[in-house]
């Protein structure tokens, strides 16, 4: 399995299928690595929680990939991001995604048009 570091992606089967969910643990470390992004927004309510990634996954997935739009669905709170879908479309997103996370223009770019959730 692909390392997608700081997202861990999990699959768990079960007795009709294969579940798979692609996690973001909202902590320390990564408040920090990206507060100045959210602090820029924080008049509108961002505060770099789960719900916030989220946001931005949608226009990621809006944008690049509305093909898995169906295939996904979130289950964020506010201490955690977590996108979950089969093995396949989740993969594909998480590939996408976990690049952009790292590209952090891309990734602003992507947060500026984010719909605070």
């Amino acid at each position: 399995m692909k390392n997608f570091t700081p997202f861990r992606f999990e699959c768990a089967e079960n007795e009709e299928d294969v579940s798979c969910s692609f996690l973001l643990d909202i902590d320390d470390d990564i408040i920090s690595e990206y507060e100045s992004m959210f602090a820029s927004r924080e008049e509108e309510g961002f505060e770099g929680n789960g719900y916030d990634w989220e946001a931005i996954a949608v226009v990621y997935l809006n944008e690049c990939a509305p093909e898995l739009i169906p295939l996904l669905d979130f289950d964020s709170e506010a201490g955690m991001f977590c996108v979950y879908g089969e093995e396949e479309p989740l993969t594909r997103f998480a590939e996408g995604f976990s690049e952009v996370a790292k590209d952090r223009d891309r990734l602003a770019d992507l947060f500026s048009r984010a719909e605070c959730i």
